[in-house]
């Protein structure tokens, strides 16, 4: 059985509440990834994702120069731990539709990030079921 600490991505760049919107699409520009963890005096708040960015702040016209990471980002994040086992975390993606999860350690400290293409690339276990729920279409929230 791997664990997630086989695959995880370490070294994971984080953002701060306080930071803007601007500054968030920026990191994601640099890092070429679609989602920073949101960090909080070391902690774990939430994810900012370039989807919140789209639908929270430009989509009903936010400044983002002005606009900060804590109104647009999403904090109902799941995460795992290093001791985790792969299919325990993937089958935590597919339940919720996720493509990344934050590794925290034992004092909730982000130490890393395991994404769909960590475990593709890195572990051989049977993937093709977590993707199909993955990219299943959700029903549009239109509330």
């Amino acid at each position: 059985m791997q664990t997630i600490q086989e695959v995880m991505t370490r070294d994971v760049q984080t953002i701060s509440t306080q930071d803007t919107v601007q500054r968030a699409a920026q990191l994601m520009d640099a890092l070429n990834v679609g989602a920073i963890p949101v960090v909080d005096d070391g902690k774990l708040v939430g994810m900012v994702t370039d989807r919140d960015i789209t639908v929270r702040s430009v989509a009903v016209g936010q400044d983002p120069t002005s606009t900060r990471v804590n109104d647009v980002m999403s904090t109902d994040v799941r995460t795992c731990t290093v001791d985790q086992s792969v299919e325990d975390v993937l089958a935590q993606m597919a339940d919720v539709q996720i493509r990344r999860v934050p590794v925290l350690d034992e004092n909730g400290r982000i130490i890393g990030i395991v994404s769909l293409g960590d475990v593709i690339t890195k572990a051989p276990v049977e993937v093709e079921h977590t993707l199909d729920e993955i990219s299943t279409p959700s029903e549009p929230d239109r509330s």
